[in-house]
């Protein structure tokens, strides 16, 4: 997927230049690559990765969170609201209304938090972060 949107205003696309924002430092247990993990010990490590440090963008992923009942519940009932309400009587309308209202809580959590942007960047220095909030990087 290209051309998705981080929190910010920047835009990130596969092939663009960025940089870290902040430092990092990744945390955990590491196991060889090459090896499959069922005959692979893990061992702890760290890694810091200084702010600044460029790389490129290899991928741009989009998560779309689910929408919880209370979510779909909100949305069935505006849109009954909105497509018929004129024509309810006002008793009715009103507890619609109400319901939709009590609602509504729910459906600006979900607005607020609707997606998440990550990338894999592979770094000058050879590292590579895969699932990288987007707003970790800046514009390089």
């Amino acid at each position: 997927m290209t051309d998705k949107k981080d929190e910010g205003s920047m835009t990130l696309n596969v092939g663009r230049r960025v940089r870290l924002a902040a430092d990092l430092r990744l945390a955990g247990s590491v196991t060889p690559a090459a090896e499959p993990p069922a005959e692979t010990e893990a061992f702890a490590a760290s890694l810091a990765l200084a702010a600044g440090t460029e790389g490129t963008v290899e991928r741009v992923d989009e998560h779309q969170r689910q929408q919880s009942h209370e979510v779909r519940e909100y949305l069935r009932l505006a849109s009954l609201l909105g497509d018929f309400g004129h024509q309810m009587p006002p008793a009715s309308r009103k507890q619609l209304e109400e319901q939709v209202a009590a609602l509504e809580e729910h459906w600006i959590a979900y607005e607020r938090g609707r997606s998440r942007v990550t990338v894999r960047v592979r770094l000058d220095n050879g590292f590579v972060l895969d699932d990288a909030p987007a707003g970790a990087f800046v514009s390089a």
